[in-house]
């Protein structure tokens, strides 16, 4: 019994201590401008990935390649970057202002660049987070690729199996693939990967778009070709950093464009004496509990709320979507689309514009009349991000040397989190947040209780939220320790704490805003990754996802206006 305790322990101060070395070693290789993934300098990094076998990269630690994994990822990272050699790291240089086109990431905010047939700038402008986020990824992408490498390679003069060159014969016709033909090239690739036919036809699916039917069977070619390639010829991938990059992180720059920018806005608007609310929430959520009622009483009529918000998340609903935001423009709502580079677009709500009687929330219109509250709402910040933005937008407004202290009154935090106890879809509430790896911990009152969310019909939890340097990082044996410790976690995230060190700072010590500031969290679960099958490369929320944004965002805007 003892034993197992040990080992069990043991275990998970392994993994705690590769992800400090992940840490370390990434700031090291930054400093130094550039590293080879796949060379001496890469290998504390993969060395320390395969002993983590994070949940969400799968079989990266076994022989065969890992699809759900590799299809996360790969949509997070640009278009086209398995068939780049280098791949440079820049902060926001002017690429938008040449003849580059934007590459964006469909599940990544992020600009990169295609410069040429070898190279792909990726811009950072959301800080240390971004990097790690993004070597690990890529660390996982060379892993695999060596994985098909060693499966296709049979001689050292750089010979390879009849699968390879049929897979190659394949992805270079250039063509659409007949279904006999695509049958033909899964068959062999999954020789080379490891994996069933079945299995490959399933991922073939997840992977297709409507440009690139073929999108799986280019990317194992290409992520093959450049491993072969480092292999046989020594043509190593290489990662740079570059020197504006290196210069200006960590100084706050994007994030005081971005406070500047929101604070001119209010100034524009006369709002700057007026109470103000930030929520950091997405783009919709708040809009709609405003105006889709309202907006959409002809087109939805007799559904109830939540069915209402659940056809406004679906994808083909666009002119729905625009109709309530039509409606919200009309009616005290400012949109600032981000030009900092942050990545973060606003909203603001002047809620004296607001027809009270028009909401479907237990609002008391006596109240919102009298103190006017404007309602800030930013979409989510990315792990560290979340301190340079809310740390500048705390900031006393400066006017011709003279300092303006906005009116703070409350600071609500809704997002999405990894859940240790339950199911996707259920709502945590957090009394505090802990920092991985360190002892560091930030226990507050939160606004927001299990009894205000009680009668909503979703399972909640409450306890205490881990801030985790990477949701990417995490393996079992971790969790399974934030879960039975003393700690008493309910859940994994990656902004918690840099959100309260913010708003500690600006209370506690700068004096910037009020010292009582009200403060609400809470996360909706996106995925378990302790459950097999549930962690976040198992795919989106879908409308599961809609019923705890809702109950968390119409309690957050009611205790606002209440």
């Amino acid at each position: 019994m003892i034993k197992q305790k040990i080992n069990g322990r043991t275990r998970a101060q392994e993994s705690t201590s590769a992800i400090e070395r992940m840490y370390i070693t990434m700031r090291h290789l930054f400093n130094r401008g550039f590293y080879k993934p796949m060379g001496i300098s890469g290998e504390t990094l993969r060395e320390a990935l395969l002993l983590l076998r994070p949940e969400i990269y799968g079989t990266i630690a076994e022989e065969k390649t890992e699809l759900d994994g590799l299809l996360y990822v790969i949509d997070r990272l640009p278009e086209g970057i398995e068939e780049c050699r280098f791949i440079n790291l820049t902060s926001d240089e002017g690429y938008s202002e040449s003849h580059f086109k934007a590459i964006i990431p469909p599940k990544r905010r992020r600009n990169c660049y295609r410069i040429d047939d070898e190279q792909m700038n990726i811009e950072i402008t959301r800080g240390r987070s971004e990097i790690y986020d993004i070597l690990t990824h890529l660390t996982f992408l060379f892993i695999e690729s060596h994985k098909i490498a060693k499966k296709v390679i049979i001689s050292e003069d750089g010979a390879t199996t009849r699968d390879w060159i049929k897979l190659e014969q394949a992805v270079a016709s250039g063509n659409k693939l007949t279904l006999q033909e695509r049958e033909v090239a899964l068959t062999h690739t999954g020789n080379i990967l490891g994996r069933t036919f079945h299995e490959l036809k399933v991922s073939h699916a997840q992977f297709a778009t409507k440009d690139k039917p073929e999108r799986l069977l280019q990317i194992i070619y290409w992520l093959g070709k450049l491993a072969i390639e480092e292999v046989i010829e020594n043509k190593k991938r290489t990662i740079t950093f570059s020197p504006v990059l290196r210069e200006r992180l960590g100084h706050h720059i994007h994030g005081e464009i971005w406070a500047d920018n929101i604070k001119s806005e209010l100034k524009k608007l006369n709002l700057l004496d007026r109470p103000v609310h930030i929520i950091s929430a997405n783009m919709h959520s708040v809009m709609n509990a405003f105006f889709a009622p309202e907006a959409l009483k002809a087109v939805l009529k007799n559904q109830s709320n939540f069915k209402m918000y659940e056809a406004l998340s679906l994808e083909e609903n666009e002119a729905l979507r625009n109709k309530v935001k039509k409606v919200a423009l009309q009616n005290g709502m400012t949109f600032i689309p981000d030009q900092s580079g942050t990545n973060i677009d606003v909203q603001i709500f002047d809620t004296s514009k607001l027809k009270i009687s028009d909401l479907d929330l237990p609002v008391s219109e006596k109240v919102v009349s009298k103190n006017q509250p404007v309602i800030i709402v930013m979409d989510y910040a990315f792990g560290e991000q979340a301190y340079e933005t809310i740390d500048e937008l705390l900031k006393p407004v400066k006017n011709n040397g003279v300092k303006t202290h906005l009116n703070i009154e409350s600071i609500s935090i809704m997002g999405k989190a990894g859940i240790l106890d339950g199911k996707k879809g259920d709502v945590m509430i957090p009394s505090a947040h802990i920092f991985e790896g360190t002892a560091d911990n930030y226990p507050f009152k939160n606004e927001l209780s299990k009894n205000d969310l009680q009668a909503c019909d979703v399972d909640i939890f409450e306890g205490t939220m881990v801030t985790v340097l990477g949701t990417s990082l995490q393996n079992k044996d971790i969790l399974k320790f934030f879960k039975d410790s003393t700690w008493n976690v309910i859940g994994l995230e990656m902004e918690g704490v840099h959100y309260q060190k913010a708003i500690q700072a600006a209370s506690k010590i700068r004096s910037s805003i009020n010292e009582n500031v009200k403060v609400r969290y809470a996360y909706y679960a996106s995925d378990n990754p302790l459950e097999t099958g549930s962690t976040l490369a198992s795919g989106g929320l879908g409308t599961t996802g809609v019923k705890p944004t809702y109950v968390i965002t119409r309690k957050i805007i009611e205790q606002i206006l209440n």
